[in-house]
């Protein structure tokens, strides 16, 4: 079974559409509401998607790693991400399968590097930076780094704790998966709303520093 899993805070205007495009394409759709104080929830059951309601924001990070904990209980081989607020094209899920499945992969990445020169300047900006930092420490060059559309495999998963809980927690596993010598690979993904703008909560200067600082950090340290 492949889970998919989406994180959403206040996402209530665009959370509907996307998880009921995604249960066309994959039926176990789970949304972690990450202390929304909107309808995320209501919406998001409306469209048939489980319901995890966590009682604080806790953040990205610690969202993903609540929705990973979820679906592996129920078996999951496989678990893609993506975000609530209608960037990502749930459509393109059947793409990530495809890859994981023909490339043997432990994390396909949906890349956007296509639509870079369309996002606001800070965006697009933080987009290159961290994909230049994390090739500098790690000696792996991606194309986006940062995209959350992703497919993770559940061997991967499994020994994966996040300790990083915002959108640097992202970047964490790949520095993990890099470091135990995982296969990632990229497809290029469509990007109908490139800045997520009607519920992105997204912080391109403070969330590329942290990014970038997770990167240091885990290269010293190497946990």
């Amino acid at each position: 079974m492949i889970g998919v899993v989406i994180p959403a805070l206040n996402a209530a205007a665009t959370v509907g559409r996307v998880v009921a495009i995604a249960r066309r394409c994959q039926p176990d759709v789970l949304v972690v509401d990450d202390g929304s104080c909107d309808e995320t929830a209501i919406r998001s059951e409306q469209a048939g998607a489980s319901v995890l309601r966590l009682p604080a924001n806790v953040g990205k990070g610690a969202a993903l790693q609540a929705g990973f904990d979820w679906m592996l209980a129920r078996g999951a081989s496989a678990i893609i991400t993506l975000d609530a607020d209608g960037q990502h094209d749930p459509a393109e899920i059947p793409r990530f399968a495809a890859a994981w499945k023909q490339r043997a992969a432990h994390i396909v990445i949906g890349s956007r590097a296509a639509a870079f020169e369309r996002m606001t300047k800070g965006r697009s900006f933080g987009n290159r930076f961290s994909c230049g930092a994390f090739a500098f420490f790690t000696g792996v060059r991606l194309s986006d780094s940062q995209s959350g559309y992703r497919l993770y495999d559940a061997s991967f998963l499994e020994g994966l704790r996040l300790k990083r809980h915002a959108y640097d927690a992202e970047i964490e596993a790949l520095l993990v998966a890099v470091r135990d010598r995982r296969r990632i690979v990229t497809i290029e993904i469509n990007v109908p709303d490139v800045d997520g703008s009607v519920s992105s909560h997204y912080r391109p200067w403070l969330d590329t520093y942290r990014m970038c600082r997770t990167v240091v950090l885990f290269s010293v340290t190497q946990i």
